[in-house]
């Protein structure tokens, strides 16, 4: 189920320069963070800048860990973050309880969240929208590799489950998604699909824009 982010309190009290300068109103915009490399620590930071942010979970597991005291238990949940319109990101938080572990997957995704290169990449179409990827991408992760090849209009997202969902909150409504590995890894399967989206940028900004 999708639900939305929340936006940060009234009160909410920055605690590095960058944040200051967010909430100060000096920078006013994702890109010119990126364009100026610096480190987002701070999730309200991209809930101020981005609007219209929602999350989903991909998968709630409970998971053990074997210590000199004993086995510990904890939830591990992956969530993917996104605004529907050019910006993803995934991550994965453990925590002893299950609201817990979602709190903190989707603040890390928020710190992961990136860019792609949205476009009409399809030979079959060249409408010019942007219902699509403007160039082939691949990504990987752990051992589970994806290939996003750009679709006509009207083709809709041919991938897994996992894969379409984290194409779908990207902003991504034609593609095909062709994956091998471990697929059944759900965390590895949406961080596999969210780095060959986010590569579609560095794809475009090597071989086109530079030119």
């Amino acid at each position: 189920m999708v639900s939305k982010v929340q936006r940060p309190r009234n009160d909410w009290t920055p605690r590095t320069r960058l944040g200051r300068q967010v909430l100060q109103r000096k920078i006013t915009s994702m890109p010119e963070i990126i364009s100026n490399n610096f480190v987002i620590q701070e999730s309200e930071i991209v809930t101020l800048l981005i609007p219209g942010l929602e999350y989903e979970v991909l998968e709630v597991r409970y998971v053990q860990k074997q210590t000199d005291a004993g086995r510990r238990a904890s939830f591990r949940s992956t969530v993917v973050v996104g605004n529907r319109d050019g910006w993803v990101g995934v991550a994965s938080g453990k925590a002893k309880q299950v609201h817990m572990s979602i709190e903190k997957a989707v603040a890390q995704a928020l710190l992961n969240i990136a860019p792609l290169r949205r476009g009409c990449g399809s030979w079959e179409c060249l409408c010019g929208t942007d219902h699509s990827l403007y160039v082939k991408s691949r990504g990987k992760w752990g051992s589970v590799r994806v290939n996003i090849l750009p679709g006509p209009r009207g083709l809709g997202i041919v991938a897994g489950e996992t894969a379409r969902t984290v194409a779908e909150l990207a902003g991504v409504h034609d593609c095909w998604i062709i994956s091998a590995g471990e697929t059944r890894t759900t965390p590895s399967f949406a961080m596999a699909t969210y780095d060959a989206l986010r590569n579609t940028y560095k794809l475009v900004t090597k071989e086109i824009w530079v030119r």
